[in-house]
């Protein structure tokens, strides 16, 4: 099946890439034989993911996954006929690793993304498919048996938003599903030094990062929408940076890129927020009491660091120092709450 998307929909296949990848390499992590499958069913180059694999993001979407599927089993232990909402639900496929048999399951999404999953992933038993997007107010509507309770996971969806989205979505669930909990990951407003993180690594590994990285922006720019390049030409214009780009194409960008010095690159990507391969962090955390703060009926049930209690025996070197950054930086973390 050929994968035809504009740039943010495309995401989907991150992670749906690396849990496959990860299955072949740590199925001990997750094994999602799902994903697997529908990998060898898609006419896609995912050779430019593995051109950005030094990042390892494939990890990153694995142990995302993980830690998602041990909140939902969590949840339908005590509630066995619970209605799980899967909010930007892309190509998961979480649905197959936590199903018990009775569990009613709904996936959300704009259009266009149900539409391919339809035909890579038909709807099962107990598995509804919503077409909407999740700023829609509508959606709650098609959310049926709640008798038995109501838990939302919104993996890697957030940080497409604004905050102000953000604060009207949970107002939203909080007045459709009072007493519904949801579990999802945000990033923290603390962790703005890439270049810190880099650093840890020999020279020849950083300059290999760093040339990644770049070569990510660059597939970005290909295919972004006008409004999206306009956006970095804007920010690139704001920045505290000696020079600025003589034009507004990709040579003209990678031109004045190559001329700034160290420091000013670092300081050049904390002011980076619109670019899918970075993170997606538009919105961004900065203190977990920000949410009962936004709205009085939230309640913070637990968060932690993305990598807690995940096992770091059979990874790379890479990868621990990764995973240890990330978790004492605070640069990513799991988020449960009632509304």
């Amino acid at each position: 099946m050929k994968i035809d998307l504009n740039n943010v929909e495309e995401t989907l296949l991150i992670p749906l890439w690396g849990r496959a990848q990860l299955s072949r390499e740590h199925n001990s992590l997750l094994n999602d034989a799902k994903a697997l499958e529908i990998i060898e069913q898609i006419d896609y180059d995912f050779s430019k993911l593995d051109r950005r694999s030094v990042f390892r993001r494939d990890l990153w979407f694995v142990i995302r996954a993980k830690q998602f599927d041990d909140k939902i089993k969590a949840y339908v232990a005590d509630h066995p006929r619970a209605s799980i909402v899967n909010i930007g639900a892309g190509l998961d496929t979480t649905f197959y690793r936590v199903d018990n048999g009775s569990i009613h399951w709904y996936d959300l999404d704009l259009p266009n993304v149900i539409d391919i999953r339809k035909q890579l992933l038909p709807e099962p038993d107990r598995v509804t498919y919503i077409a909407k997007s999740l700023l829609d107010p509508s959606w709650c509507g098609d959310v049926k048996h709640t008798e038995d309770g109501v838990l939302m996971v919104a993996g890697g969806v957030f940080g497409w938003l604004e905050e102000s989205q953000v604060k009207q979505f949970f107002s939203m669930l909080a007045d459709n599903f009072p007493g519904g909990e949801i579990v999802f990951n945000a990033r923290s407003k603390l962790d703005n030094n890439f270049e810190a993180w880099v650093n840890q690594f020999p020279p020849e590994q950083r300059d290999a990062m760093k040339a990644a990285l770049m070569e990510a922006l660059k597939d970005w720019w290909e295919k972004a929408p006008q409004d999206q390049k306009d956006k970095l030409n804007d920010t690139t214009a704001t920045l505290k940076a000696p020079t600025k780009p003589k034009g507004k194409k990709w040579a003209d960008f990678e031109a004045w890129w190559n001329e700034l010095s160290t420091k000013e690159k670092e300081e050049a990507w904390r002011n980076f927020r619109v670019f899918p391969f970075a993170g997606s962090d538009r919105w961004a955390l900065a203190d977990v009491n920000e949410f009962t703060k936004w709205d009085k009926r939230i309640t913070v049930i637990d968060h932690f660091p993305m990598f807690k209690n995940i096992p770091r025996d059979s990874l790379s070197t890479e990868m621990r120092q990764f995973m240890d950054y990330s978790d004492k930086s605070g640069r990513s973390n799991i988020f449960h709450l009632r509304v």
